[in-house]
C-alpha cells in the first residue's frame, strides 16, 4: 500500500539554488524495502536518492540508505551533506551539538554543523594505488598532464581514477574518447575519472571535474563530494595538508563549490545546501 511520505530535493555544494548537484531525500522510509527504494531511485533518476532510516548503531543520529538508478552505494559525499541538511532542516534532534553521526553501509560518518549554516564532512579512509597501465592521452584526448604527480586509483567504497593536469583550463578542454574512456574506467576498475588542475588568480586553488559511464554514454557529475574527499586524502599521501577550495561543474554551466579543511590530520569536505523542492511523495 503507498502512501505519502515527506520528500526534499536538495542542491549540494552550493548557496545558490539550480548552480550544484541535486539529491532526493526520502525521510522515514523504514518500512520501504529495497526494491521499493531502488525503483524510487529509478523514478527521480537523480545521479543519487537517499532513504532516512533509524539508527541501528548507538552513535549515530539516523542510518542512510543511497541508491542510484542502477543500485545502492556504500558512501557518496553529496548525498551525505544533502541528508543532514535535509534532516536539519526538518528538526532532527541530534545527539551531540554542532556535529551530525550518519550510518551508511561504509560505517558511521561525522558531519560537522559550521556557524554559516555550511556543512562539512569527515573523509574516510582511502586506499591510494599508483596507475600506469592506461593511454590516458586518447582517453581524455589530451596530453596536458603534470608528470610530477602520480595518477592514483583512490577507493574509498566507490572508486575513482585522480589524473593531475597542469592547469585548470586544461581540465575544462578535456574531451574524452568514448570507446577509449570506457576501456580507461574498465582497465583501472574505477566509478569514474577526475582531472584536477591549478586554478589562478581566483579564490579556489582547484579546477575539477568528475567523468562518467551511464548505460554507454560518457557523463559528468556537477559536484561529487566522494571524489574531493578521495582528492584530499591523495594529497594527503604526497605530503600535503593545507586548506584549500574547489571549483567543479564549470563544463556543464554550474557554480559548484567546495571547501576542504584540515583538521587533527583529517581531511572535512563541505559547502552549503539549499533546498529546491520540499512536499510529500507517494511511495
Amino acid at each position: 500500500m503507498t502512501q505519502l511520505r515527506a520528500f526534499k530535493q536538495v542542491d549540494v555544494f552550493t548557496s545558490s539554488p539550480l548552480n550544484g548537484n541535486p539529491l532526493a531525500v526520502i525521510l522515514a522510509a523504514d518500512d520501504l524495502s529495497t526494491a521499493q527504494m531502488q525503483a524510487t531511485a529509478r523514478w527521480t533518476h537523480l545521479s543519487e536518492t537517499t532513504f532516512v532510516l533509524p539508527a541501528t548503531d548507538p552513535q549515530a543520529d539516523y542510518r542512510v540508505r543511497i541508491f542510484t538508478p542502477d543500485g545502492e552505494l556504500p558512501f557518496a559525499g553529496h548525498p551525505t551533506l544533502g541528508t543532514a541538511h535535509a534532516l536539519l532542516e526538518s528538526g532532527i534532534s541530534l545527539k551531540k551539538a554542532g556535529q551530525i553521526v550518519q550510518q551508511c553501509e561504509l560505517g558511521l560518518v561525522t558531519i560537522r554543523i559550521g556557524d554559516n549554516g555550511a556543512l562539512a564532512f569527515a573523509a574516510p579512509e582511502a586506499t591510494l594505488t599508483e596507475f600506469n597501465d592506461a593511454p590516458l592521452s586518447s582517453a581524455l584526448n589530451s596530453n596536458a598532464f603534470e608528470t610530477k604527480l602520480p595518477v592514483m586509483v583512490a577507493d574509498m567504497g566507490i572508486r575513482f581514477l585522480l589524473v593531475p593536469m597542469i592547469s585548470a583550463e586544461a581540465v575544462l578542454a578535456i574531451r574524452p574518447d568514448v570507446t577509449e574512456f570506457e576501456r580507461l574506467l574498465k582497465k583501472a576498475r574505477v566509478t569514474g575519472v577526475m582531472p584536477f588542475g591549478p586554478l589562478q588568480g581566483e579564490e579556489e586553488q582547484y579546477e575539477v571535474r568528475g567523468l562518467l559511464m551511464e548505460h554507454g554514454s560518457l557523463c559528468e557529475d556537477p559536484v561529487t563530494g566522494s571524489a574531493n574527499a578521495c582528492l584530499a586524502r591523495y594529497f594527503q599521501a604526497q605530503g600535503v595538508e593545507l586548506d584549500y577550495r574547489v571549483r567543479q561543474g564549470t563544463a556543464l554551466q554550474r557554480a559548484g563549490r567546495l571547501n576542504v579543511n584540515w583538521a587533527a590530520g583529517h581531511p572535512w569536505i563541505g559547502g552549503h545546501t539549499v533546498t529546491v523542492i520540499d512536499g510529500e511523495i507517494r511511495i
